[in-house]
């Protein structure tokens, strides 16, 4: 009789702020969980055409940012956040996007609920937009 090793992947990305390693002198990485987040933060910062050679990398959140606050405006935030993670994160199963809307002070919070691929527990990652101006 076999056993059959159950084998988990490790999901590995640069960090962003290229702090160097103190001994090694390295770019540092970020590992698993938080290589994830990340990842899906940044896909929902960024918008159409800021990449270079990928136009199609983006999200309309800023675009729906200073929109009225309507269940369909909510709506919208929701479909747009759903679709980059689905098409650009493999790693990655959205479980619930909660937008949680402050009119008052020009914010909107998003709260995405997923499942990496290999755990299974729920992951949260929440990001608060405001205005700059």
């Amino acid at each position: 009789m076999s056993t059959i090793n159950k084998v988990t992947r490790r999901y590995t990305d640069i960090n962003l702020i290229f702090n160097p390693h103190p001994y090694t002198k390295d770019i540092l990485v970020r590992k698993n969980i938080d290589a994830v987040k990340t990842s899906i933060r940044n896909l929902i910062l960024t918008k159409n055409y800021e990449r270079p050679f990928h136009s199609d990398i983006g999200c309309q959140v800023n675009n729906l940012l200073f929109e009225n606050a309507t269940p369909s405006t909510i709506s919208a935030l929701k479909r747009t956040i759903q679709n980059v993670i689905e098409k650009y994160e493999p790693r990655a199963t959205i479980s619930k996007i909660n937008i949680i809307d402050n009119i008052d002070n020009n914010e909107i919070g998003i709260e995405i609920v997923f499942f990496l691929n290999n755990v299974s527990d729920p992951i949260t990652v929440l990001t608060q937009l405001s205005r700059v101006r």
